[in-house]
């Protein structure tokens, strides 16, 4: 993770826009993750402070977030000390990931008092602490950490704040020329984890963008691209960026040059930079945690059919000897006058065989003649009449496994609202039962709502998520004339281009939308089937999701996640789909 302390050092810069504003509303979308409205400047801003323990982070955005319906006890001690209060201060310590955020506010009595709201931005130990600055108390927390956790720190209400432990590292924005070169083993150690190790605030990928611009480091060299590096930090002159290379994506408010062979997207602000490259990253790994046994069980049910096929198909494979079964009936019944019970096997002349060469027939000894010839006969039809029923359950277990495979793709990419949607169409497609305990129905929104983008030629894009939205999309808000794409024998998105009327260029990026939300999203040259919506038609008695299509194109496109991601910049904060 390349949330440092350089990073921090920038977003606490940046966030000093926030000074003067005033917190509007709060609120705690999930047990890590606390976001507020602040009223600043003229406008209105969220303000997002994330304790999750695989994204931690802090820093304006424009997310949509599905609260709960009832806050829970730490959003309403928040909201009772700092909602309506203004921000006076936002100060990172030292360079460390932790941001002190002062608000000003009023007690019960009426009386003019601050609170501070702690960030520690720590991997899986990050956490966001309300204290009171004037005792030092910790008023509440969203992590607790009890004598349990640790005996060096307890984070628990009541309890007097401790800072967390000091690694004694130097900061690199003081430290001089002699003093840096002489805190270096240039004999032993490899120079990029020597300075990770010996400097608060650096990263592994900041390092070794140092080292890359020290090229072959000496101490000159490696001093000179140090303080190049920390001097623009020193004076607030960020470069925010992501990068992707490697097949991975990383991001710095620091110029990456080591990874110019990928592909740089340059952001104006820390703010927008963190925003792109966390967005949808936390939500999914919400949505695994909170759908963690929705996922289990629908793989649970895709293996059970993947196994199911595999003993279908041998099933029909011994039915295909039922004609052998037939023959050796035949053959019975003609040497039934040879044989006697106690016989092991009937070697006689196939008449069937064009070379006139024998076949040799197993036989029961404990049965008569008469037995084993009612005993072929009855295998016979038995794997004549399992051929067609057998053929049936092999379809409906194919048409199983394909929707179950297209769900857990629609899993991958939902959001929390999504996840619900799709255990909701589980239950009424009767795989799993309903344990909530349901008052009066509540009619259904006939309307749900869709992923939204707009191509370069400003003509908006629709992405169903699930089965529910592909349904609504396609079969319901779609006219006849647009056009229709979906990833060819590959589960995914429903995607509709809602004009008559485009570019080559349109035609591709939804191309790409189809296939980027799919289940070849990581592959390369993914077949994008593109035909009108007149052209589309769901089968009665068809799965949720299910059609099939006719006169259609094929494109080949490589998902593009930099390209998505500015799709989506072109749209406005709402994702809602309109007639």
């Amino acid at each position: 993770m390349a949330f440092d302390g350089v990073v921090t050092r920038s977003v606490a810069w940046e966030l000093h826009k926030l000074v003067g504003g005033r917190i509007s509303k709060i609120h705690q979308p999930h047990h890590s993750d606390i976001v507020m409205q602040v009223r600043t400047q003229g406008e209105t801003v969220k303000f997002l402070l994330s304790a999750n323990p695989t994204y931690p982070r802090l820093h304006i955005t424009t997310e949509e977030f599905t609260n709960p319906l009832e806050a829970p006890m730490f959003c309403m001690l928040l909201r009772k000390h700092c909602e309506g209060g203004v921000i006076e201060s936002v100060q990172q310590i030292g360079m460390e990931r932790i941001i002190h955020i002062d608000v000003r506010t009023r007690d019960e009595l009426g009386d003019t008092a601050v609170r501070r709201i702690i960030v520690e931005i720590m991997g899986k130990h990050s956490n966001i602490i309300l204290i009171d600055p004037a005792t030092g108390m910790i008023l509440d927390s969203a992590m607790h950490v009890t004598l349990a956790i640790s005996q060096y720190r307890q984070v628990t209400p009541g309890r007097p704040y401790v800072s967390p432990p000091s690694q004694d590292k130097r900061d690199p924005l003081t430290v001089t020329e002699q003093a840096f070169i002489s805190s270096l083993d240039w004999n032993g150690g490899r120079l990029d984890k020597q300075i990770v190790e010996g400097y608060t605030g650096i990263s592994p990928l900041l390092a070794k963008e140092i080292l890359h611009r020290a090229g072959l480091a000496n101490r000159e060299t490696l001093w000179a691209a140090f303080s190049q590096v920390m001097k623009a930090i020193n004076n607030h002159e960020y470069v925010p960026s992501i990068v992707e290379a490697n097949g991975k994506a990383y991001f710095h408010v620091v110029e990456l040059t080591h990874l110019s062979s990928g592909v740089t997207t340059p952001y104006p602000s820390v703010q927008e930079c963190l925003q792109a490259f966390y967005e949808g990253k936390a939500l999914r790994d919400t949505v695994k945690q909170r759908a963690h046994d929705l996922i289990r069980f629908v793989t649970s049910e895709r293996n059970k059919n993947e196994k199911k096929i595999e003993k279908l198909e041998q099933t029909l494979q011994d039915a295909h000897e039922a004609d052998q079964f037939r023959l050796y009936g035949e053959l019975i019944t003609a040497n039934m006058h040879q044989m006697k019970r106690g016989d092991r096997e009937l070697v006689t002349v196939n008449w069937y065989d064009e070379a006139g060469d024998t076949i040799t027939i197993p036989l029961d000894p404990l049965k008569t003649p008469s037995e084993n010839l009612q005993s072929y006969y009855k295998r016979y039809n038995k794997a004549k009449n399992s051929l067609s029923i057998v053929s049936e359950q092999i379809e409906q277990a194919k048409a199983e496994l394909l929707y179950l495979d297209g769900v857990l793709v629609q899993l991958e990419h939902a959001t929390l609202k999504d996840a619900e949607e799709i255990r909701e169409e589980l239950v009424e497609q009767g795989y799993m039962r309903d344990r909530k305990k349901r008052g009066p129905r509540k009619k259904k929104d006939t309307k749900p709502e869709l992923d939204t983008y707009l191509s370069s030629d400003g003509i908006e894009i629709l992405v169903g998520k699930n089965n529910k939205q592909n349904e609504y999309l396609t079969n319901k808000l779609a006219s006849s004339q647009e056009t229709w794409l979906h990833t060819k024998d590959i589960p995914g998105s429903h995607v509709v281009i809602r004009a008559r009327e485009f570019s080559d260029e349109t035609l591709l990026e939804a191309a790409n939308l189809a296939a980027y939300f799919s289940r070849a999203k990581e592959g390369s040259q993914i077949p994008v089937d593109y035909t009108l919506v007149k052209h589309v038609k769901k089968p009665s008695g068809a799965k949720p999701g299910y059609v099939i299509y006719e006169q259609q194109r094929t494109l080949y496109v490589t998902p593009d996640e930099a390209l998505i991601r500015r799709l989506k910049s072109n749209t406005p904060s709402t994702n809602s789909a309109t007639t």
